[in-house]
């Protein structure tokens, strides 16, 4: 089966400050800030969730097709790719543009301070959908390229391709009519409780009207598991408990992950939030968001 995975390919680049950001900014300066942080070192992860999402796929023996943009400095990531048996043929290069890339720093207190360039992800792919067979597709839109998101909904509604639909962090970009046309028609939105609360607001539509334009709703709760809303029921999914707790970013993109294949084997969407819940118990116990590793048998012995 064909799985689609539109969004955003990053750099992810974590600096660890020794001290404490509050120690070193002035209260009554504000208005005047500049300060400079000298880091121990800085660690260049992969991530975006598009990288995220595949990245859990491939594990789980799945070949997806990626499509989004990266700049000029893509050479790292493509390699990084090729390890894991993931395919760049529909990758689109911005040949004046820097990968999108993310700066983090974070002090001895756990306060972080972010800069993050969009840089090619300012610009949207592009894919010949020629050669796709709906009833053997299915897809997913995360967040990325906002004319990505609305155009490969779009697309998938007038193919009839299964799709679901992830806003996440690009919700603060989205107006409420928007995000109605990309969700009607999906087969399942999924969302944390915080970005439902905000899909919710920016809509005017609660829950029940939500489920009137799309099939399931899935909203992700962290260590408490995950809710599966349906026109006919809700049920509520644990969470697999991990070996330990080292790092929850990216815990949600290798949710999908497990959640897609699932479906790709035709399960019921308990089953396959289960799934999403186990491969998520892995990603956590890794620090980064393409760190963590199993093989099959491993999954299944979690799951």
């Amino acid at each position: 089966m064909n799985i689609i995975v539109s969004g955003s390919l990053a750099y992810d680049r974590i600096m660890d400050f020794p001290g404490r950001f509050s120690e070193h900014i002035l209260p009554e300066k504000l208005h005047v800030l500049n300060v400079s942080f000298t880091v121990n070192g800085m660690k260049e992860k992969y991530g975006g969730t598009a990288g995220n999402i595949a990245y859990g796929l491939a594990l789980l023996g799945e070949k997806p097709i990626v499509l989004a943009t990266m700049g000029r400095d893509y050479h790292r990531y493509f390699e990084w790719l090729a390890e894991n048996s993931i395919a760049n043929d529909n990758i689109t290069i911005i040949g004046n543009e820097f990968t999108a890339s993310a700066y983090i720093t974070t002090d001895r207190a756990d306060n972080q301070i972010t800069g993050f360039n969009p840089g090619a992800m300012k610009y949207p792919s592009s894919f010949n959908f020629g050669n796709i067979v709906p009833k053997e597709t299915i897809a997913i839109v995360a967040p990325g390229n906002l004319d990505d998101m609305m155009n490969y909904s779009s697309k998938y509604q007038t193919m009839g391709i299964e799709y679901i639909f992830d806003p996440g962090q690009s919700l603060p970009m989205w107006n409420g009519q928007d995000l109605v046309r990309c969700i009607k028609g999906s087969r399942i939105l999924i969302s944390n409780d915080y970005e439902l609360e905000m899909i919710i607001s920016k809509t005017g539509l609660d829950r029940g009207a939500l489920l009137q334009l799309t099939n399931t709703i899935i909203t992700t709760l962290g260590e408490l598991g995950s809710r599966v809303c349906t026109r006919d029921c809700e049920m509520g999914i644990p969470a697999v408990k991990p070996r330990e707790v080292v790092d929850p970013t990216g815990a949600g993109d290798a949710y999908r992950a497990g959640l897609i294949k699932g479906l790709t084997q035709r399960k019921e969407i308990e089953q396959c939030a289960r799934m999403g819940s186990a491969c998520g118990s892995f990603a956590v116990e890794c620090y980064g968001t393409q760190e963590y590793r199993f093989s099959l048998a491993e999954f299944e012995a979690r799951l």
